[in-house]
């Protein structure tokens, strides 16, 4: 699985509508809207490099709005999401 953190820098008047429209290409888990010097934040879980190559200059950056695009592929994952969800399994919150 390769996973690609992608910066996006919108059309200012077009953040939602091109957050909406990036949810529906392949591999696109997740958009967020963020601060700073990007406007949208998307996650790409592919299964290999070949995809990430079409998906990402073909695809998201081509998305109307989108004015430029920053792409990292990421080594590995360190997270305590899926531990977390592991362990609290049979649990309710109060």
């Amino acid at each position: 699985m390769v996973t690609a953190v992608v910066l996006i820098t919108t059309e200012s008047e077009r953040v939602q509508e091109t957050a909406q429209a990036m949810l529906e290409v392949e591999g696109v888990t997740e958009v967020y809207s963020v601060t700073g010097p990007h406007d949208l934040v998307a996650m790409v879980r592919l299964t290999d490099f070949e995809r990430l190559a079409d998906v990402v200059p073909e695809r998201l950056a081509q998305v109307p709005g989108v004015s430029r695009t920053e792409t990292m592929v990421a080594f590995r994952c360190y997270s305590n999401y899926d531990l977390d969800r592991v362990w609290s399994l049979g649990f309710e919150e109060e």
